[in-house]
Parts: C-alpha cells; structure tokens; sequence
C-alpha cells in the first residue's frame, strides 16, 4: 500500500515538473512578444529587448544588474523595482513581499515581471554604476573553524570603484546537484586596492553558496561577482562612532576602519565585535596594531558563550549587554551594525534606550 502511495506521489510529480518545462518552454518558443522597450526613469534611456524574459535577466542581458540573492525565484525580495506601466499583475510569489505601500507606489520583484509588453520602470542612479567582473582566487585562507576570507584578483575589468561598507554579488558554480546561485556579500578590503576584492564568508548550514566557497572553491579558480551594491557607509560627519558586529559581519567594519586610517579621519571609534568562543575570534593581532597606530580606535571583543574557567579575560555576554555597560549614553554617536537581524534589532533597541537618535543608526542585515 504504501509503495503504491510513493509511485503515485512520484508520478503526480512528474507529470507537474513535466508540465511546468512544456509551459515554459511555450512561452519561449511558441508565444513571440518580438521586440517589448524598457523606458527608464521616464524616459532618460530606453532598452530594446526580445520580449519573453523576466525583467530582471532582460536588464541583465543589457548590463544593468538589480540585486538578486535567489537566483530569480521570487524568495529574496532584493530585485525590487518600481513598474509603472506594463507590468502586469502582482504575481502571488510577490504578494508576501510587498507592503500596501509599496503596491501603491508600484514596487515589484523584478524577477517576477515578465516582458511581455513595453514597460516603464525607475531604477536608482547608483545601479546603473554596477558591472559585471570576472576574477581568479588569489587567496583563500581559514579565519575560523567556519568563516574563510578570500582575495580576489579582477581579471576583467581589472579595476572596481567602490566605498568602503558596500558589497557584490558572488555567482556559485554548479555542483553536487545544486544550481549556480548568486549570494551578497560585504567587501572587506579598503576601496584604495582597485585591482583586487577581499571577502569574509561564513559557512551557513545548508547554504548553497558558502558551502560552495567554504568546501569546494579553490585558489586560482575563476569566478564571476557583480557589484557594487549598497549603501552601508561612514556618513559625513564628525560624530564618533559604535561599530557593532558579529562573524562575517566583520568585512564591512574592518574596510570602514582601515579605510578611515588611510584617509586620516580621526573620529573616536569603538568596536564592540561578538562571538561566542575564542575559537571565534579572528583579527586579534590585527586589531591590536590597529588600535596601537591610531589612539581614535578601541576594540571591544566580548564572548557570549565562553566557558567560565578559561583563560579568556576580556568582556562576557551578549554583545548588546557589553555595549550597553560602556555606553549608558549614546545620544551624541553615531553606530554602524552589521550581523544578523536578530543582533540588529537587538542593538538599535539598546543604542535607542541611551538616547540615539535613529536616524544615527545605520545598518546592514543580512
């Protein structure tokens, strides 16, 4: 019975992956749109592409790249743009992803658009600035038991314009049944070395990218990355400054600190970094000259799970408990946070709670 039960799942199955193939194929091959434009931002530049493709490949094939973390499934939510005209109805894999605002305004998951018709879309000036690079693994060395760093040297082009705290894209390969994905994550190194990128990648349990670069990549391989995104950055001011941060959420930090020191910024800078075990930590001796080389910067390691009779003699606890010890008040700083979204709230709640303003809050979930 039970057999019988599993043969008819198993062909149930079949038959809708077979269906699903036959109706995209249809649409590719059977249902011509012929050439469908993409007016931009009202008009100031116009694309003439074949109809048929979602938005998101269609700008791509054009070298426009919108951010994209799921390779077009709809799962993400990073691909939104507004569409004004032409885009159809909202999708039911865009619905949980779209507030009644952004309905209203007319946001959508670019990938989930297709172009079947002319459209008119608005897409932020600073995307048009991303590019697409090609470029071979110079380095790739452990930093913990699971975070690696890796150095990239471009290959094509050979230089890359960016700020320190924004990120790329870094394409997957194909392997052990997986699909090639593409994954955000934070440059590292400063925005002085034009011709190579540094990365820092923790490897998530089941994550196909990470796993990827954790457990297969190799140097000299070539990859190909798109960037830059984001507007995780230092802001224009003289306050000084909260880092906070935790794991792979090191990259943006440590490109922002260095990346002061070569520009001679001298605004008071403390780094509150969590984990939990030593085996956690990683850049201690770096920090240390840092801090050593520039009297503005303090480091503030803290461990939340640290056994009690180690030889461990810096901060304990949750990092938002350490932060909250040293500074009761917040109300002239400004704080930059990078980790999970669970520590960033928890860490806007307690910088809000000793009076920082929000708008003095910046932050980069991920």
């Amino acid at each position: 019975m039970l057999t019988s039960i599993l043969i008819s799942v198993g062909f149930l199955l079949a038959c809708g992956l077979i269906l699903a193939a036959l109706l995209v194929l249809a649409e590719k091959k059977i249902l011509n749109y012929g050439t469908c434009h993409i007016h931009i931002n009202n008009g100031k530049k116009t694309l003439d592409v074949e109809g048929g493709s979602s938005l998101l490949n269609s700008l791509a094939e054009q070298n426009i790249f919108i951010p994209s973390a799921c390779g077009g499934r709809g799962t993400c939510a990073y691909c939104k743009l507004k569409v004004n005209e032409g885009g159809g109805s909202i999708s039911p894999v865009e619905e949980p992803y779209l507030s009644p605002e952004e309905r209203q305004e007319h946001v959508r998951l670019s990938c989930q658009v297709k172009v079947r018709r002319d459209l008119s879309i608005e897409i932020p000036d600073d995307l048009f600035s991303v590019r697409r690079f090609h470029a071979k693994v110079a380095r790739k060395r452990a930093l913990t038991h699971d975070i690696v760093e890796l150095r990239l040297a471009l290959v094509e082009p050979t230089t890359i314009e960016f700020e320190a705290g924004q990120y790329i894209q870094l394409e997957s390969a194909e392997y052990k049944g997986h699909e090639a994905v593409m994954r955000g994550y934070s440059i590292s190194s400063v925005p002085s070395d034009k011709t190579h990128l540094e990365l820092i990648i923790r490897l998530v349990p089941d994550g196909i990218c990470s796993t990827w670069v954790v457990q297969h990549l190799k140097e000299g391989a070539n990859i190909t990355l798109s960037g830059p995104y984001g507007h995780f950055h230092l802001s224009d001011t003289t306050a000084p400054i909260i880092c906070i941060a935790g794991g792979s959420g090191m990259a943006p930090i440590w490109s922002i600190l260095r990346d002061m020191k070569e520009k001679g910024l001298n605004r008071p800078a403390t780094y509150f970094f969590g984990a939990l075990t030593q085996r956690d930590l990683f850049f201690l001796d770096e920090f240390k000259q840092l801090a050593k080389e520039c009297p503005w910067f303090t480091f503030v390691p803290a461990l939340s799970k640290e056994p009690a009779d180690s030889s461990w003699q810096g901060e304990r606890g949750l990092i938002t408990e350490v932060v909250d010890r040293h500074f009761p008040d917040t109300s002239q700083h400004e704080a930059y946070l990078c980790g999970s979204p669970g520590m960033i709230d928890a860490a806007i709640a307690v910088l809000k709670k000793n009076g920082m303003p929000e708008a003095n809050i910046f932050y980069d979930k991920f």
